[in-house]
């Protein structure tokens, strides 16, 4: 997966493709198995996206520590290579089993 991962996160677009597709199929599937609306599963979807890609942002970030490459003003504690598109699939990813898993839950919570 690795390798796959790596291939889509070189380009934007293809990066952007795969995550609308994902968000897609999690959305479908919300709408299918839990009878949730198209917009209500967006709208909830969107709020675990968001808050898992402040949970995943910080994983694998190295400072720059080479001299030549601080630029005057830059923060200390900025990442070389932030891999912001790596981390965008990730995102979908774990959003996607996280919202299903909230909805099969929420049921038995009474929700």
């Amino acid at each position: 997966m690795s390798g796959f991962l790596d291939q889509v996160a070189r380009s934007t677009g293809r990066t952007l493709a795969l995550v609308v597709v994902l968000v897609a199929v999690f959305v479908a599937v919300a709408v299918s198995l839990f009878k949730l609306t198209i917009a209500g599963a967006i709208a909830l979807y969107f709020v675990v996206w968001w808050t898992l890609l402040f949970a995943i942002l910080p994983i694998r970030n190295q400072p720059e520590t080479r001299p030549e490459h601080i630029v005057q003003g830059q923060d200390p504690g900025a990442p070389a290579r932030p891999r912001l598109r790596e981390k965008a699939i990730w995102t979908t990813l774990f959003a996607g089993a996280v919202f299903l898993a909230a909805l099969a839950i929420f049921p038995l919570a009474g929700l």
